[in-house]
């Protein structure tokens, strides 16, 4: 069989590894330098002859992951113009009709890259998936709202994207008619941001979010404050050819700046719901591509018919506040504070202190925070999308991690390499450690292909009675209506 491939753009050529194809730093869009600097992306350019993607491509321009967050989220950094790129992993290139697999990675959207070793779709292949990772725009470069520019460039990458599969899957063996895009973070946040953009119409059939969902957006106001802010550090003008003509090293430092003053002075008078999302740089609702919030949409009827697959890890924030030392560091006055920005009162963190009697304040915090950021936004996607015709399903990822004594936990980011099955990919242990269940691994990876390939991972649907959520540990078991008592809390809140 040929490792030659002939997509729209010209002929690639990738490699093998048993009984795997990859093909590796594919351009889906033009370099977003120079005349496209803050533009929407650009057509690739076509090439003649046979392309070698034998390796990653450039990754999106970013700097690195805040100590000590480096150590646990390790990631390539590439260099090149022509970031907006995509790898693709087949079983069989020659085949018809294989589903699709497309991974939009996290990074808060701002750092992050399909290049990760625990992405490689390897085992997807293996196991008789295509499966797609990509780069998008970061930062400023993909989601800053310019006077003159359109919003959400980082949501136009990830659509030109989804364009691209749909018009050349099929040659590396897939079904374009079947496309389940996944993520994680904010590509689990962008999954369902992509759900509510008109221009995703057809493109997506299968949609599975892993820790984000569909309230992590900012308004148009707050995104032209923060353009504002960072052009006033800058000295420039809020617009395209003032902010490209900019050195990336000056606009990454300065943005960099920016969001660790807003984190260090969370003051909503300020910096409006940035405050409390801490991100910047996130989906824009501007009410051409993005009309409204995600979960709204999703409320109202849109991405009715696409099947679904939501949920989120028990212990999401103690990535956040255990290796940076903050949890032992969170006394009642802090909790009570934190608490009441998110919408929580005294009553509810009693409730909370009540399921836990033997919790610390950081680790009441943990518990509060994980469900504001992360649980209760996919309970209240999974709740707007039950009346179907697509199905609904929802997880929780329970197995903790043995790093820090144990206390890590099941923290955010933990099950990549289970949905993965990578967990031997070089650095996946920065945040499992030794030993981690195999067995585990491949009841997740397999729930996760059962569902790309049917619109069933293995469990019962969700919907507003029983509530049956899949959680996953040691031994994975079925769970009805899990931790109810908090999940009330939210109402009217969250």
């Amino acid at each position: 069989m040929s490792d030659i491939v002939t997509t729209v753009s010209g002929a690639v050529r990738g490699s093998t590894s048993g009984a795997v194809w990859s093909f590796k730093g594919i351009p889906y869009a033009a370099p977003p330098f120079g005349v496209n600097r803050f533009r929407p992306p650009q057509p690739s350019a076509r090439w003649e002859g046979v392309r070698d993607a034998l390796g990653y491509g450039p990754t999106a321009t970013r700097g690195p992951y805040p100590e000590p967050l480096d150590q646990y989220l390790p990631e390539p950094v590439i260099d090149g113009d022509d970031c907006l790129n995509l790898n693709v992993w087949t079983p069989d290139p020659g085949a018809a009709g294989l589903p699709v697999m497309v991974w939009i990675h996290g990074g808060a959207f701002a750092n992050g890259s399909g290049a990760v070793a625990q992405y490689a779709g390897d085992r997807f292949a293996r196991d008789g998936v295509v499966c797609v990772t990509i780069n998008y725009r970061l930062g400023a470069d993909g989601f800053l709202l310019l006077e003159d520019g359109p919003a959400n460039l980082g949501l136009l990458d990830q659509i030109a994207a989804l364009e691209w599969v749909r018009d050349n899957i099929a040659a590396f063996g897939g079904d374009p008619r079947n496309v389940t895009v996944f993520g994680e973070s904010a590509g689990a946040m962008s999954v369902i941001t992509l759900l509510a953009m008109p221009q995703s119409t057809g493109l997506v059939r299968r949609a599975i979010a892993q820790s984000g969902a569909g309230h992590h957006t900012i308004s148009e106001s707050t995104a032209r404050l923060i353009a504002s802010e960072l052009a006033v550090r800058l000295g420039v003008a809020p617009r395209r050819d003032a902010m490209a003509a900019v050195p990336l090293d000056r606009l990454d430092a300065a943005q960099r700046a920016l969001a660790i003053e807003i984190g260090s002075t969370p003051d909503p008078s300020r910096w409006g719901e940035v405050v409390v999302n801490l991100m910047p740089f996130e989906p824009v609702v501007d009410g051409q591509s993005l009309p409204s919030r995600p979960v709204d949409a999703i409320r109202g009827g849109a991405a009715r018919a696409v099947d679904l697959l939501v949920g989120s890890n028990r212990h999401e924030s103690r990535l956040f506040l255990l290796p940076t030392g903050l949890m032992d560091l969170v006394d009642e006055p802090t909790l009570a504070f934190m608490a009441g920005l998110l919408g929580m009162d005294a009553g509810g963190v009693e409730t909370y202190r009540a399921a836990r009697p033997d919790a610390t304040a950081g680790e009441l915090l943990d518990a509060v925070t994980t469900d504001w950021m992360f649980r209760i936004p996919a309970v209240r996607v999974a709740e707007g999308h039950v009346a179907g015709p697509g199905s609904t399903h929802m997880y929780e990822f329970a197995w903790p991690s043995a790093l820090l004594d144990g206390r890590l936990g099941a923290c955010h980011a933990l099950e990549i390499g289970f949905v993965f099955d990578t967990l031997d990919a070089d650095g996946g242990d920065a945040l499992f450690g030794p030993d981690a269940p195999r067995e585990l691994a491949t009841t997740m990876h397999r729930a996760w292909i059962d569902f790309a390939t049917t619109g069933d991972p293995g469990w019962a649907a969700y919907d507003l009675t029983d509530r049956s959520t899949m959680t996953f540990d040691v031994h994975s078991d079925v769970v009805r209506d899990p931790r109810a008592g908090e999940r009330v809390l939210w109402d009217g809140r969250r």
